[in-house]
């Protein structure tokens, strides 16, 4: 504790260049896919440069650079960190109530589109690899950083690339500082699936639309009648995972504030997001397609999904369907055993001085990449819920500031770091 005490003075005492880091982060627009990711990668490569930090850029797409920082030679004891500088579109500027690119910093916090999604936690990452390479800190391992710029877009040419490629092979934990509350760490996440349901039908004129063609779009429609019944499909989880799935599904309670919502953790979640069809009102339509998105619980693989969805329409013997199914990816999670969880909580409670729960997400990000390749993954990361993938985004200074802390407390526990 001596030494993290230490660090977490020195976070105190460099708190005005830490925010003023963040600040000038979220001043680079970033936006993906709508944006240009140059201005971000000069800002994160100069930052490194400065801090005296290796590093390269790798690149699998010109538009989306990656960034790989380490510190320290001892590849046997490597532990990877994560985070992307890219954000969503900021929409509507009408809807915000300041830039969203002005980084304005305010008494207890900093405003505009990133700061907790996720380019505070991926500064707090940064500052606390510059405050270990300062100190001279001495690193029984190997820190690898991992920047990426295409994580809004699904990761095709930052982590997925990075790790097919071979970066962080054999490591021994990867922290990404995407956002949480702060009073959980997110240990596992539901995989994804889109479905895409296509109808031909007959067209005729509408008039006699009772009694002539086929409707396309009323067969879509009974189809999306039944399709409710996928979250009907339940996940499957081992004894020891019982107690974080209890934890996740009173935290989604609790934060969602909706009768049921705790199901969002164990059950199959189904958005019909986009219906297409017909041409004029008259007109019986001879063409649908509706698109759907389903996100499953740990225990239940998109196949399993697909053959419901399946079973589903051939039970109402409709003609001219055609099923499309992308599988996303499967529902991911690290033990709440690992040394890096084990940490990470007791860190955590130490710097904010309350319960730190793992727990279970029902969104998905990057983390799948390395639970893949069986690398124990965390996110934990300062975070304003509310503003994230909407209008004005913020986030709380001292957030930014514990998780900072934590960072690094987490890094001398797994990296043996002395003075």
């Amino acid at each position: 504790m001596e030494l993290k005490n230490k660090y977490w003075k020195l976070v105190d005492e460099k708190q005005d260049e830490l925010v003023k880091f963040v600040s000038d982060f979220i001043k680079i627009p970033s936006e993906n896919p709508t944006g240009t990711m140059d201005g971000v990668v000069a800002f994160v490569k100069d930052y490194l440069s400065n801090s005296n930090i290796n590093f390269q850029e790798v690149t699998y797409n010109s538009k989306f650079p990656n960034i790989i920082a380490t510190m320290g030679d001892n590849e046997d004891n490597k532990i990877l960190l994560n985070g992307h500088a890219d954000v969503v579109p900021v929409g509507d500027l009408d809807q915000w109530s300041f830039d969203p690119f002005g980084g304005e910093i305010t008494d207890t916090r900093i405003l505009g589109r990133g700061t907790s999604d996720m380019k505070a936690g991926l500064a707090g990452l940064m500052f606390a690899m510059r405050l270990l390479k300062q100190t001279n800190a001495k690193i029984d391992g190997q820190l690898e950083l991992h920047v990426v710029t295409d994580e809004e877009s699904g990761g095709e040419y930052g982590t997925k690339s990075l790790i097919e490629n071979g970066y962080g092979k054999n490591a021994k934990a990867c922290i990404i500082a995407e956002p949480t509350s702060n009073d959980n760490i997110e240990v596992g996440q539901k995989g994804s699936l889109n479905i895409k349901i296509k109808a031909k039908g007959v067209s005729a004129h509408g008039s006699i639309g009772n009694y002539v063609g086929e409707n396309a779009i009323e067969k879509i429609t009974t189809i999306l009648s039944r399709i409710h019944e996928l979250r009907e499909m339940k996940g499957h989880y081992k004894e020891s995972q019982l107690k974080v799935l209890a934890d996740s599904k009173e935290i989604a309670r609790n934060s969602l504030n909706a009768e049921g919502s705790e199901n969002v953790i164990d059950h199959v979640a189904v958005n019909v997001g986009i219906i297409n069809g017909g041409v004029k009102d008259n007109m019986v339509p001879d063409y649908c397609e509706a698109h759907i998105n389903c996100r499953l619980p740990i225990g239940v693989k998109c196949l399993d999904v697909e053959n419901r969805t399946r079973e589903i329409v051939d039970e109402l013997n409709l003609t001219g369907i055609t099923l499309e199914f992308k599988w996303n990816c499967e529902a991911n999670y690290t033990e709440d055993t690992t040394d890096l969880v084990q940490s990470l909580v007791k860190n955590a409670e130490a710097v904010w001085q309350r319960k730190v729960t793992p727990a279970y997400q029902w969104a998905t990000s990057d983390a799948r990449y390395y639970r893949y390749i069986d690398i124990p993954t965390i996110q934990f990361g300062p975070a304003n819920l509310g503003g994230i993938h909407s209008y004005n985004e913020d986030v709380d200074i001292e957030d930014v500031v514990n998780s900072t802390k934590v960072y690094l407390a987490v890094l001398i526990d797994l990296l043996n770091i002395t003075e």
